[in-house]
């Protein structure tokens, strides 16, 4: 069965298989030795599967900016060195252990028509997207969204959810001209370089002082604050992280004089809190997928081998789309 899996247990994520079937098989795997250190590409004698476990052949895996802050001490999950990081990837299941009856509770099976090469792409990116749109800001069709970081893995990926599943018009918020032009693309009706003046001015240009229905933010600090002052009566904004790097405090006076919403999302801390919603997001990025609805965007893919490369790649802010490692 080919599978894609999300998990934050950090230990079966970046795996190669380097020998023929059989419990005599050796792994390679990127492994955090060190925080803050490139990882270190180990060969690893797989222990027996536990009753409850899966094995899993790894095809792909995506690159997570939460893993380097794993790798860096700096995520607020932090398990004890060594360990092997990764958050999704996507492969067949070897093998299952004696106690498994169903391999859904962190295994979805990918349609034959979905290459696992853009299964792994999904979990993650459009998951948080679908919630982001659907369950927290409830994304009407005719609604104008705004996102910010808008050709990163995420930023594209609500982009492609709000246009082509919602319905809703997008207004695509990047650092470049280059990435504003690849949003476009990529299904955003207009777009903003925020590097080259204010956020709240270019947006005010482009939909009036109305504003702008949902906000989706990756960044934080000033590009939040001006996102939230471009927000339309009742409008609503979902924090989704601050890959700028700083946290900004909420004014909230104007939350009050618009009677706008500001709330957050970690779409990971749905497993745990209400796994129903979680598995649905990614059942539901994978329906849409197979429908032809949605198309995740690969902007770059590495060897295992490579894997501190693609670290760095996305540490430099040089990505766009999904990052992946490829296993094969």
């Amino acid at each position: 069965m080919a599978a894609v899996v999300w998990g934050r247990g950090f230990s079966r994520a970046w795996l190669r298989r380097s020998a023929g079937p059989g419990c005599g098989r050796h792994y390679r795997a990127a492994v955090c030795t060190e925080l803050k250190q490139p990882l270190a590409i180990e060969e690893v004698t797989p222990r027996p599967v536990r009753p409850h476990e899966v094995r899993v052949d790894v095809h792909f895996c995506g690159v997570n900016f939460a893993d380097i802050l794993v790798c860096r001490g700096q995520y607020q999950e932090r398990p004890h060195l060594p360990f092997t990081p990764g958050m999704e990837f996507s492969g067949t299941v070897l093998e299952t252990g004696t106690d498994v009856c169903t391999v859904k509770q962190r295994l979805w099976q990918i349609p034959e028509s979905i290459p696992l090469r853009e299964a792994a792409a999904l979990p993650a990116s459009y998951g948080t997207a679908i919630l982001a749109l659907e369950r927290r800001a409830c994304t009407q069709p005719g609604e104008t969204v705004l996102v910010t970081a808008a050709a990163g893995a995420t930023g594209l990926a609500v982009i492609d959810v709000a246009t082509n599943v919602l319905q809703a018009k997008v207004i695509a918020a990047a650092g470049s001209d280059e990435k504003c032009k690849l949003a476009m693309q990529r299904g955003a009706q207009s777009s903003v370089n925020y590097s080259q003046g204010s956020l709240k001015e270019a947006v005010k240009k482009l939909v009036g002082s109305g504003g702008v229905n949902v906000v989706i933010d990756t960044v934080g600090g000033d590009v939040f604050l001006e996102a939230l002052h471009s927000l339309a009566w009742e409008g609503r904004i979902v924090v989704v992280g601050f890959a700028g790097g700083t946290i900004a405090s909420v004014p909230a006076n104007l939350l009050l004089l618009k009677n706008v919403s500001a709330m957050g999302v970690i779409w990971g801390r749905y497993k745990d809190q209400n796994f129903p919603l979680f598995s649905g997001s990614i059942s539901s990025a994978l329906q849409y997928c197979q429908q032809g609805r949605i198309q995740p965007y690969i902007g770059a893919v590495f060897k295992l081998e490579e894997v501190n490369d693609a670290f760095l790649h996305v540490m430099q802010r040089k990505s766009t789309g999904k990052v992946l490692l490829s296993l094969k």
